[in-house]
Protein backbone atom coordinates (compact mmCIF):
# COMPACT_ATOMS: atom_id res chain seq x y z
CA UNK A 1 0.00 0.00 0.00
CA UNK A 2 1.49 3.47 -0.86
CA UNK A 3 2.03 5.86 2.10
CA UNK A 4 3.87 9.52 2.00
CA UNK A 5 7.11 9.86 3.36
CA UNK A 6 6.69 11.93 6.52
CA UNK A 7 9.62 13.84 6.31
CA UNK A 8 9.20 15.61 2.79
CA UNK A 9 5.55 14.46 2.38
CA UNK A 10 6.12 12.62 -1.02
CA UNK A 11 4.82 9.74 -2.18
CA UNK A 12 6.44 6.23 -1.94
CA UNK A 13 6.45 2.78 -3.60
CA UNK A 14 6.07 0.25 -1.09
CA UNK A 15 9.31 -1.85 -0.62
CA UNK A 16 11.77 0.83 -0.27
CA UNK A 17 13.66 0.92 3.03
CA UNK A 18 14.45 4.93 2.39
CA UNK A 19 12.63 7.78 0.69
CA UNK A 20 14.18 8.53 -2.64
CA UNK A 21 13.80 12.25 -2.49
CA UNK A 22 15.08 12.91 1.13
CA UNK A 23 16.55 9.75 1.88
CA UNK A 24 14.21 9.33 5.42
CA UNK A 25 14.47 5.88 7.12
CA UNK A 26 11.09 4.08 5.74
CA UNK A 27 11.67 1.22 7.84
CA UNK A 28 11.42 3.87 11.28
CA UNK A 29 7.97 5.06 9.94
CA UNK A 30 6.10 1.95 8.83
CA UNK A 31 7.31 0.68 12.37
CA UNK A 32 5.80 3.11 13.93
CA UNK A 33 2.56 3.14 12.34
CA UNK A 34 2.73 -0.73 13.25
CA UNK A 35 3.11 -0.27 16.76
CA UNK A 36 0.31 2.65 16.45
CA UNK A 37 -2.23 0.39 14.72
CA UNK A 38 -1.72 -2.75 17.56
CA UNK A 39 -2.26 -0.25 20.21
CA UNK A 40 -5.23 0.68 19.02
CA UNK A 41 -6.83 -2.35 18.66
CA UNK A 42 -5.99 -3.29 22.05
CA UNK A 43 -7.72 0.32 23.26
CA UNK A 44 -10.34 -0.70 21.06
CA UNK A 45 -11.06 -4.55 22.81
CA UNK A 46 -10.50 -2.55 26.44
CA UNK A 47 -13.08 -0.09 25.57
CA UNK A 48 -15.83 -2.82 23.90
CA UNK A 49 -15.21 -4.56 27.61
CA UNK A 50 -15.31 -1.30 29.42
CA UNK A 51 -11.69 -1.16 30.88
CA UNK A 52 -12.18 2.46 29.97
CA UNK A 53 -8.80 3.42 32.07
CA UNK A 54 -7.44 0.95 29.83
CA UNK A 55 -8.22 1.90 26.21
CA UNK A 56 -7.14 5.73 27.61
CA UNK A 57 -3.65 4.20 28.03
CA UNK A 58 -4.16 2.18 24.98
CA UNK A 59 -4.72 5.01 22.75
CA UNK A 60 -2.61 7.53 23.99
CA UNK A 61 0.03 5.08 22.77
CA UNK A 62 -1.36 4.65 19.93
CA UNK A 63 -1.39 8.46 18.66
CA UNK A 64 2.26 8.64 20.45
CA UNK A 65 4.10 6.49 17.73
CA UNK A 66 1.64 8.00 15.13
CA UNK A 67 -0.36 11.33 15.63
CA UNK A 68 -2.10 11.25 12.35
CA UNK A 69 -4.34 8.28 13.33
CA UNK A 70 -7.61 9.19 12.89
CA UNK A 71 -9.41 6.16 13.89
CA UNK A 72 -7.30 5.94 17.39
CA UNK A 73 -8.06 9.78 17.94
CA UNK A 74 -11.41 9.38 17.37
CA UNK A 75 -12.05 6.39 19.90
CA UNK A 76 -10.19 8.21 22.67
CA UNK A 77 -12.93 11.00 22.32
CA UNK A 78 -15.38 8.85 22.16
CA UNK A 79 -13.63 7.28 25.41
CA UNK A 80 -12.94 10.46 27.18
CA UNK A 81 -17.16 11.23 26.69
CA UNK A 82 -17.96 8.10 28.21
CA UNK A 83 -16.01 9.14 31.53
CA UNK A 84 -18.15 12.20 31.45
CA UNK A 85 -14.60 14.55 30.49
CA UNK A 86 -16.63 16.32 27.34
CA UNK A 87 -13.80 19.29 26.79
CA UNK A 88 -11.22 16.26 26.78
CA UNK A 89 -13.34 14.32 23.99
CA UNK A 90 -14.04 17.54 21.97
CA UNK A 91 -10.37 18.38 22.11
CA UNK A 92 -9.49 15.45 20.00
CA UNK A 93 -12.26 15.45 17.89
CA UNK A 94 -11.60 18.94 16.35
CA UNK A 95 -7.79 18.22 16.41
CA UNK A 96 -9.15 15.11 14.05
CA UNK A 97 -11.38 17.38 12.21
CA UNK A 98 -8.42 19.53 11.43
CA UNK A 99 -6.32 16.75 10.16
CA UNK A 100 -8.80 14.91 8.14
CA UNK A 101 -11.61 17.83 7.16
CA UNK A 102 -13.64 15.61 4.97
CA UNK A 103 -15.20 12.20 5.44
CA UNK A 104 -14.67 12.29 9.45
CA UNK A 105 -16.86 10.75 11.78
CA UNK A 106 -15.65 13.34 13.81
CA UNK A 107 -17.68 16.01 11.89
CA UNK A 108 -20.51 14.27 12.89
CA UNK A 109 -19.54 14.31 16.99
CA UNK A 110 -19.18 17.19 16.90
CA UNK A 111 -22.32 18.57 14.80
CA UNK A 112 -23.91 15.87 17.43
CA UNK A 113 -22.59 17.59 20.64
CA UNK A 114 -23.47 21.22 19.29
CA UNK A 115 -26.94 20.72 18.18
CA UNK A 116 -27.61 20.15 21.89
CA UNK A 117 -26.49 23.22 23.46
CA UNK A 118 -28.59 22.29 26.54
CA UNK A 119 -26.85 19.42 26.66
CA UNK A 120 -23.28 20.66 26.43
CA UNK A 121 -24.36 23.61 29.17
CA UNK A 122 -25.18 20.98 31.40
CA UNK A 123 -22.08 19.35 31.08
CA UNK A 124 -19.93 22.33 31.45
CA UNK A 125 -21.96 23.68 34.72
CA UNK A 126 -21.14 20.25 36.46
CA UNK A 127 -17.95 20.21 35.52
CA UNK A 128 -17.67 24.31 37.36
CA UNK A 129 -19.39 22.22 39.87
CA UNK A 130 -16.78 19.59 40.49
CA UNK A 131 -13.76 22.09 40.19
CA UNK A 132 -16.15 24.41 43.35
CA UNK A 133 -16.85 21.20 45.35
CA UNK A 134 -13.04 19.97 44.92
CA UNK A 135 -11.97 23.75 46.24
CA UNK A 136 -14.67 23.23 49.29
CA UNK A 137 -12.53 19.72 49.80
CA UNK A 138 -9.65 21.66 50.00
CA UNK A 139 -11.15 24.36 52.41
CA UNK A 140 -12.35 21.52 55.06
CA UNK A 141 -16.22 22.34 54.05
CA UNK A 142 -16.75 18.68 53.38
CA UNK A 143 -20.34 19.00 54.26
CA UNK A 144 -21.27 21.59 51.41
CA UNK A 145 -18.61 19.53 48.61
CA UNK A 146 -20.90 16.71 49.15
CA UNK A 147 -24.39 18.18 48.76
CA UNK A 148 -22.55 19.57 45.46
CA UNK A 149 -21.39 16.45 44.59
CA UNK A 150 -24.63 14.65 44.68
CA UNK A 151 -26.22 17.38 42.42
CA UNK A 152 -23.70 17.16 39.80
CA UNK A 153 -23.53 13.01 39.40
CA UNK A 154 -27.85 13.51 39.44
CA UNK A 155 -27.04 15.89 36.67
CA UNK A 156 -23.82 14.43 34.84
CA UNK A 157 -23.93 10.58 36.32
CA UNK A 158 -20.96 9.38 33.96
CA UNK A 159 -18.35 11.76 36.24
CA UNK A 160 -15.82 8.84 37.30
CA UNK A 161 -13.98 11.98 39.10
CA UNK A 162 -17.21 13.40 40.95
CA UNK A 163 -17.33 9.43 42.50
CA UNK A 164 -13.99 9.71 43.63
CA UNK A 165 -14.00 12.84 45.54
CA UNK A 166 -17.37 11.72 47.38
CA UNK A 167 -16.28 8.82 48.39
CA UNK A 168 -13.23 10.01 49.07
CA UNK A 169 -15.18 12.26 51.55
CA UNK A 170 -17.12 9.28 52.97
CA UNK A 171 -14.47 7.08 53.88
CA UNK A 172 -13.04 10.45 55.63
CA UNK A 173 -15.79 10.77 57.80
CA UNK A 174 -16.02 6.96 58.37
CA UNK A 175 -19.19 6.18 56.62
CA UNK A 176 -17.78 3.12 54.59
CA UNK A 177 -20.99 1.36 53.00
CA UNK A 178 -21.93 4.64 51.83
CA UNK A 179 -18.49 4.77 50.27
CA UNK A 180 -18.91 1.30 48.89
CA UNK A 181 -21.93 2.34 47.49
CA UNK A 182 -20.90 5.30 45.31
CA UNK A 183 -17.04 2.55 44.18
CA UNK A 184 -19.65 0.29 42.91
CA UNK A 185 -21.66 2.56 40.65
CA UNK A 186 -17.94 4.11 39.46
CA UNK A 187 -17.13 0.43 39.01
CA UNK A 188 -20.09 -0.02 36.49
CA UNK A 189 -18.95 2.53 34.07
CA UNK A 190 -15.06 1.62 34.04
CA UNK A 191 -14.51 -1.57 35.40
CA UNK A 192 -10.61 -1.66 36.29
CA UNK A 193 -10.13 2.63 37.14
CA UNK A 194 -6.91 2.12 39.58
CA UNK A 195 -8.62 4.73 41.77
CA UNK A 196 -11.55 3.19 42.38
CA UNK A 197 -10.10 -0.56 42.89
CA UNK A 198 -7.86 1.52 45.68
CA UNK A 199 -10.39 3.54 47.30
CA UNK A 200 -12.33 -0.31 47.17
CA UNK A 201 -9.56 -1.82 48.73
CA UNK A 202 -9.50 1.14 51.75
CA UNK A 203 -13.01 0.33 52.49
CA UNK A 204 -12.74 -3.50 52.45
CA UNK A 205 -9.37 -3.33 55.17
CA UNK A 206 -11.41 -0.82 57.54
CA UNK A 207 -15.15 -3.02 57.35
CA UNK A 208 -13.60 -6.54 56.71
CA UNK A 209 -15.83 -7.12 54.18
CA UNK A 210 -14.80 -7.99 50.30
CA UNK A 211 -16.92 -6.41 48.17
CA UNK A 212 -17.89 -7.90 45.12
CA UNK A 213 -18.56 -5.72 41.65
CA UNK A 214 -20.58 -8.83 40.35
CA UNK A 215 -24.45 -7.90 40.40
CA UNK A 216 -26.29 -9.92 42.88
CA UNK A 217 -28.86 -12.98 41.72
CA UNK A 218 -30.92 -13.78 44.69
CA UNK A 219 -31.77 -11.03 47.19
CA UNK A 220 -31.93 -11.96 50.91
CA UNK A 221 -33.77 -9.37 52.48
CA UNK A 222 -36.72 -10.78 52.83
CA UNK A 223 -35.11 -13.71 54.81
CA UNK A 224 -33.81 -11.39 56.96
CA UNK A 225 -37.17 -9.50 57.71
CA UNK A 226 -38.84 -13.03 58.27
CA UNK A 227 -36.52 -14.18 61.08
CA UNK A 228 -36.25 -10.58 62.51
CA UNK A 229 -39.84 -10.69 62.39
CA UNK A 230 -39.83 -14.30 64.56
CA UNK A 231 -37.59 -12.65 66.61
CA UNK A 232 -39.66 -10.20 67.60
CA UNK A 233 -42.55 -12.75 68.08
CA UNK A 234 -40.40 -15.13 70.46
CA UNK A 235 -39.90 -12.11 72.83
CA UNK A 236 -43.25 -10.97 72.76
CA UNK A 237 -44.13 -14.66 73.57
CA UNK A 238 -41.66 -15.02 76.52
CA UNK A 239 -42.76 -12.06 78.19
CA UNK A 240 -46.49 -12.47 78.14
CA UNK A 241 -47.34 -12.37 81.80
CA UNK A 242 -48.87 -9.15 82.72
CA UNK A 243 -47.64 -7.94 86.35
CA UNK A 244 -50.24 -5.57 87.96
CA UNK A 245 -49.72 -2.95 89.72
CA UNK A 246 -49.85 -2.56 93.71
CA UNK A 247 -53.01 -0.97 94.86
CA UNK A 248 -53.67 0.68 98.45
CA UNK A 249 -56.32 3.08 100.17
CA UNK A 250 -56.22 6.11 101.99
CA UNK A 251 -57.11 5.88 105.05
CA UNK A 252 -59.10 9.73 104.81
CA UNK A 253 -60.20 11.92 102.05
CA UNK A 254 -59.17 14.84 103.60
CA UNK A 255 -55.72 13.36 103.61
CA UNK A 256 -55.63 12.60 100.06
CA UNK A 257 -56.55 16.00 98.89
CA UNK A 258 -54.00 17.64 101.14
CA UNK A 259 -51.00 15.40 99.89
CA UNK A 260 -52.33 15.94 95.51
CA UNK A 261 -52.28 20.18 96.95
CA UNK A 262 -48.98 19.66 98.71
CA UNK A 263 -47.39 17.52 95.23
CA UNK A 264 -48.67 20.04 93.04
CA UNK A 265 -47.27 22.91 94.88
CA UNK A 266 -44.03 21.10 95.45
CA UNK A 267 -44.02 20.62 91.65
CA UNK A 268 -44.74 24.70 91.11
CA UNK A 269 -41.82 25.86 92.79
CA UNK A 270 -39.55 22.98 91.41
CA UNK A 271 -40.50 24.57 88.08
CA UNK A 272 -40.18 27.91 88.85
CA UNK A 273 -37.17 28.33 90.94
CA UNK A 274 -34.92 25.05 88.71
CA UNK A 275 -36.20 24.28 85.52
CA UNK A 276 -37.65 27.87 84.07
CA UNK A 277 -34.33 29.52 84.40
CA UNK A 278 -32.25 26.38 82.84
CA UNK A 279 -34.53 26.03 80.24
CA UNK A 280 -34.49 29.66 79.18
CA UNK A 281 -30.99 30.13 78.91
CA UNK A 282 -30.22 26.90 77.06
CA UNK A 283 -32.73 28.45 74.53
CA UNK A 284 -31.17 31.63 74.02
CA UNK A 285 -27.83 30.08 74.01
CA UNK A 286 -28.89 27.39 71.27
CA UNK A 287 -30.36 30.21 69.21
CA UNK A 288 -26.99 31.93 69.63
CA UNK A 289 -24.94 29.26 67.86
CA UNK A 290 -27.78 29.14 65.19
CA UNK A 291 -26.61 32.79 64.61
CA UNK A 292 -23.02 32.28 64.54
CA UNK A 293 -23.41 28.86 62.54
CA UNK A 294 -25.54 30.16 59.80
CA UNK A 295 -23.61 33.60 59.71
CA UNK A 296 -20.23 31.29 59.40
CA UNK A 297 -22.28 29.39 56.24
CA UNK A 298 -23.49 32.37 54.22
CA UNK A 299 -20.43 34.09 54.64
CA UNK A 300 -18.63 31.04 53.29
CA UNK A 301 -21.50 30.73 50.55
CA UNK A 302 -21.16 34.33 49.48
CA UNK A 303 -16.89 33.42 48.88
CA UNK A 304 -17.60 30.40 47.07
CA UNK A 305 -20.34 32.04 44.95
CA UNK A 306 -17.87 34.92 44.07
CA UNK A 307 -15.08 32.21 43.03
CA UNK A 308 -17.86 29.68 40.90
CA UNK A 309 -18.97 33.26 39.08
CA UNK A 310 -15.24 33.68 37.97
CA UNK A 311 -15.10 30.39 37.03
CA UNK A 312 -17.96 30.78 34.96
CA UNK A 313 -16.36 33.72 33.32
CA UNK A 314 -13.23 31.87 32.64
CA UNK A 315 -15.19 28.67 31.04
CA UNK A 316 -16.93 31.25 29.05
CA UNK A 317 -13.77 32.83 27.63
CA UNK A 318 -12.43 29.14 26.69
CA UNK A 319 -16.42 28.10 25.25
CA UNK A 320 -16.11 31.44 22.92
CA UNK A 321 -12.15 30.85 22.26
CA UNK A 322 -12.99 27.05 20.80
CA UNK A 323 -16.20 28.62 19.14
CA UNK A 324 -14.25 31.40 17.03
CA UNK A 325 -11.43 29.01 16.67
CA UNK A 326 -14.31 26.48 14.45
CA UNK A 327 -15.01 29.64 12.29
CA UNK A 328 -11.82 30.20 11.31
CA UNK A 329 -11.30 26.66 10.25
CA UNK A 330 -14.88 26.91 8.28
CA UNK A 331 -13.95 30.17 6.68
CA UNK A 332 -10.09 28.74 5.98
CA UNK A 333 -11.65 25.54 3.95
CA UNK A 334 -14.19 27.59 2.56
CA UNK A 335 -11.29 29.88 0.93
CA UNK A 336 -9.38 26.81 -0.10
CA UNK A 337 -13.31 25.21 -1.43
CA UNK A 338 -13.34 28.28 -3.80
CA UNK A 339 -9.90 28.81 -5.13
CA UNK A 340 -10.36 25.08 -6.13
CA UNK A 341 -13.06 25.73 -7.62
CA UNK A 342 -11.97 29.18 -9.48
CA UNK A 343 -8.77 26.98 -10.49
CA UNK A 344 -10.83 24.54 -12.65
CA UNK A 345 -13.39 26.82 -14.07
CA UNK A 346 -9.88 28.79 -15.04
CA UNK A 347 -8.54 25.54 -16.66
CA UNK A 348 -11.84 25.36 -18.70
CA UNK A 349 -12.16 29.29 -19.65
CA UNK A 350 -15.02 30.10 -17.67
CA UNK A 351 -14.06 33.43 -17.04
CA UNK A 352 -17.53 34.25 -15.52
CA UNK A 353 -17.36 31.49 -13.04
CA UNK A 354 -13.72 32.26 -12.30
CA UNK A 355 -14.88 35.63 -11.81
CA UNK A 356 -18.02 34.98 -8.95
CA UNK A 357 -15.85 32.56 -7.37
CA UNK A 358 -12.98 34.72 -7.08
CA UNK A 359 -15.22 37.11 -5.24
CA UNK A 360 -15.97 34.99 -2.51
CA UNK A 361 -12.18 33.90 -1.40
CA UNK A 362 -11.11 35.61 1.71
CA UNK A 363 -7.07 36.11 0.81
CA UNK A 364 -6.48 36.60 4.72
CA UNK A 365 -7.15 32.86 4.94
CA UNK A 366 -4.79 31.68 2.46
CA UNK A 367 -1.42 30.03 2.66
CA UNK A 368 1.79 31.63 0.76
CA UNK A 369 1.77 28.70 -2.26
CA UNK A 370 -2.48 29.55 -2.79
CA UNK A 371 -1.92 33.37 -2.39
CA UNK A 372 0.42 32.94 -5.39
CA UNK A 373 -2.52 30.89 -7.42
CA UNK A 374 -4.92 33.57 -6.32
CA UNK A 375 -2.48 35.96 -7.39
CA UNK A 376 -1.89 34.48 -10.81
CA UNK A 377 -5.19 33.97 -11.69
CA UNK A 378 -6.42 37.09 -10.05
CA UNK A 379 -3.83 39.18 -12.12
CA UNK A 380 -4.90 37.21 -15.51
CA UNK A 381 -8.46 37.71 -15.15
CA UNK A 382 -8.63 40.82 -13.66
CA UNK A 383 -9.52 43.11 -17.09
CA UNK A 384 -12.26 41.03 -18.05
CA UNK A 385 -13.44 41.05 -14.03
CA UNK A 386 -13.35 44.94 -14.17
CA UNK A 387 -15.26 45.11 -17.51
CA UNK A 388 -18.29 42.40 -16.35
CA UNK A 389 -18.24 44.23 -12.85
CA UNK A 390 -19.01 47.63 -14.81
CA UNK A 391 -21.26 46.32 -17.36
CA UNK A 392 -23.43 45.19 -14.40
CA UNK A 393 -22.91 47.71 -12.42
CA UNK A 394 -24.39 50.08 -15.06
CA UNK A 395 -27.46 47.45 -16.01
CA UNK A 396 -28.58 47.62 -12.38
CA UNK A 397 -27.98 51.38 -12.25
CA UNK A 398 -30.14 51.49 -15.15
CA UNK A 399 -32.49 49.32 -13.92
CA UNK A 400 -32.96 51.76 -10.36
CA UNK A 401 -31.36 48.65 -8.50
CA UNK A 402 -29.01 50.76 -6.74
CA UNK A 403 -28.51 48.61 -3.77
CA UNK A 404 -26.87 46.09 -6.51
CA UNK A 405 -25.20 48.73 -9.08
CA UNK A 406 -23.61 50.05 -5.58
CA UNK A 407 -22.20 46.35 -5.21
CA UNK A 408 -20.77 45.71 -8.31
CA UNK A 409 -19.17 48.96 -9.12
CA UNK A 410 -17.62 48.78 -5.67
CA UNK A 411 -15.75 45.67 -6.81
CA UNK A 412 -15.01 47.51 -10.01
CA UNK A 413 -13.12 50.46 -7.87
CA UNK A 414 -11.63 48.08 -5.88
CA UNK A 415 -9.87 46.47 -9.83
CA UNK A 416 -9.38 50.17 -11.42
CA UNK A 417 -10.27 53.47 -9.46
CA UNK A 418 -9.26 55.69 -12.33
CA UNK A 419 -12.69 54.60 -14.40
CA UNK A 420 -14.67 58.13 -14.60
CA UNK A 421 -18.06 55.97 -15.21
CA UNK A 422 -17.70 53.81 -12.31
CA UNK A 423 -16.89 56.54 -9.99
CA UNK A 424 -19.87 58.62 -11.56
CA UNK A 425 -22.45 55.77 -11.28
CA UNK A 426 -21.20 54.63 -8.28
CA UNK A 427 -21.91 58.22 -6.47
CA UNK A 428 -25.19 58.73 -8.19
CA UNK A 429 -25.94 55.13 -6.65
CA UNK A 430 -25.57 56.32 -3.00
CA UNK A 431 -27.07 59.53 -3.99
CA UNK A 432 -30.31 57.23 -5.08
CA UNK A 433 -30.02 55.27 -1.88
CA UNK A 434 -29.82 58.02 0.46
CA UNK A 435 -26.26 57.33 1.64
CA UNK A 436 -25.58 61.47 1.23
CA UNK A 437 -22.16 60.86 2.72
CA UNK A 438 -20.53 58.31 0.50
CA UNK A 439 -21.65 60.22 -2.47
CA UNK A 440 -20.00 63.23 -1.33
CA UNK A 441 -16.85 60.95 -0.60
CA UNK A 442 -17.42 59.61 -4.19
CA UNK A 443 -17.86 62.54 -6.05
CA UNK A 444 -14.39 63.79 -4.31
CA UNK A 445 -12.50 60.65 -5.34
CA UNK A 446 -13.93 62.13 -8.61
CA UNK A 447 -12.44 65.33 -8.32
CA UNK A 448 -8.96 63.90 -7.03
CA UNK A 449 -8.44 61.47 -9.81
CA UNK A 450 -9.51 64.06 -12.66
CA UNK A 451 -8.28 67.59 -11.24
CA UNK A 452 -8.89 70.95 -13.68
CA UNK A 453 -11.36 68.78 -15.92
CA UNK A 454 -15.00 68.90 -16.42
CA UNK A 455 -15.51 65.48 -14.78
CA UNK A 456 -14.35 67.50 -11.69
CA UNK A 457 -16.51 70.23 -12.23
CA UNK A 458 -19.66 68.85 -12.55
CA UNK A 459 -18.31 66.53 -9.09
CA UNK A 460 -18.10 69.46 -7.65
CA UNK A 461 -21.41 70.83 -8.50
CA UNK A 462 -22.83 67.94 -7.23
CA UNK A 463 -21.09 68.42 -4.12
CA UNK A 464 -22.56 71.80 -3.28
CA UNK A 465 -26.11 69.99 -4.67
CA UNK A 466 -25.75 67.47 -1.83
CA UNK A 467 -24.93 70.46 0.89
CA UNK A 468 -21.32 69.46 0.73
CA UNK A 469 -18.29 71.71 0.20
CA UNK A 470 -15.78 70.41 -2.43
CA UNK A 471 -12.10 69.70 -1.28
CA UNK A 472 -8.82 71.04 -3.13
CA UNK A 473 -7.90 67.86 -5.39
CA UNK A 474 -4.96 66.00 -3.30
CA UNK A 475 -3.16 64.83 -6.70
CA UNK A 476 -1.90 67.87 -8.56
CA UNK A 477 -0.55 66.48 -11.41
CA UNK A 478 -3.70 65.44 -13.04
CA UNK A 479 -5.03 65.19 -16.53
CA UNK A 480 -4.66 67.66 -18.83
CA UNK A 481 -7.83 70.47 -19.60
CA UNK A 482 -7.90 70.08 -23.61
CA UNK A 483 -10.39 67.64 -25.78
CA UNK A 484 -8.08 64.89 -25.85
CA UNK A 485 -8.52 61.50 -24.09
CA UNK A 486 -9.11 62.93 -20.89
CA UNK A 487 -13.00 62.87 -21.75
CA UNK A 488 -13.95 66.76 -20.85
CA UNK A 489 -15.06 67.24 -24.34
CA UNK A 490 -17.30 64.97 -26.27
CA UNK A 491 -14.75 62.10 -27.00
CA UNK A 492 -14.98 58.75 -26.70
CA UNK A 493 -15.07 58.18 -22.82
CA UNK A 494 -18.67 57.99 -23.00
CA UNK A 495 -19.84 61.86 -22.46
CA UNK A 496 -21.35 62.02 -25.05
CA UNK A 497 -24.58 60.40 -26.70
CA UNK A 498 -23.33 56.83 -26.00
CA UNK A 499 -26.44 55.87 -23.25
CA UNK A 500 -23.89 55.92 -19.85
CA UNK A 501 -26.00 59.10 -18.62
CA UNK A 502 -22.81 60.28 -17.11
CA UNK A 503 -23.42 63.62 -19.19
CA UNK A 504 -22.44 65.44 -22.80
CA UNK A 505 -19.45 67.09 -21.07
CA UNK A 506 -21.39 70.45 -20.67
CA UNK A 507 -23.93 69.50 -18.30
CA UNK A 508 -23.97 70.06 -14.41
CA UNK A 509 -25.23 66.76 -12.69
CA UNK A 510 -28.70 67.03 -12.01
CA UNK A 511 -29.66 69.44 -14.99
CA UNK A 512 -30.85 66.35 -17.11
CA UNK A 513 -34.37 65.07 -17.68
CA UNK A 514 -33.63 61.45 -16.12
CA UNK A 515 -35.07 60.24 -13.02
CA UNK A 516 -32.12 59.40 -11.35
CA UNK A 517 -30.30 62.85 -11.35
CA UNK A 518 -27.81 62.07 -13.32
CA UNK A 519 -26.88 64.29 -16.55
CA UNK A 520 -28.46 63.19 -20.32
Amino acid sequence: MPMNCLNCKAAVEPGLDFCPYCGFDLRVQRKCMSLSNMYYNLGLDKAQIRDLSGAIDMLRRSLKFNKLNIQARNLLGLVYFETGEAVSALSEWIISKNIMPENNVASEYIAKLQAEPAKLDMINQTIKKYNAALKCCRENNEDVAAIQLKKILSQNPKLIKGYHLLALIYIRREEYERARKILKKAARIDKTNSTTLRFLKEVDFQTGTQTSLEPRRFSRRGKAEAEEEKITTDLLAANDVVIQPPTFRESSYMATVLNIAIGLLLGGLVVWFLIGPGREQEINRAADEKIIEYSATMASQEAQINELQSQVDSLNETTASAQQQLDQAGQKSTSYENLLKAVEAYQKGNTSQVSNVLMEVNVDQLSVDAKAVYDEIYSSIQDAMFSELKQEGQEAFDEAEYTTAVDRLTKAREINGEDYVVLNRLAHAYRMLGQTDNAIATFQEIINVFPGTDYASRAANSIEQLGGTPQEPQNTTGNDDGDGQDGTGDGDNGDGDNGDGTGDGDGDTGDGNNEDGTEE
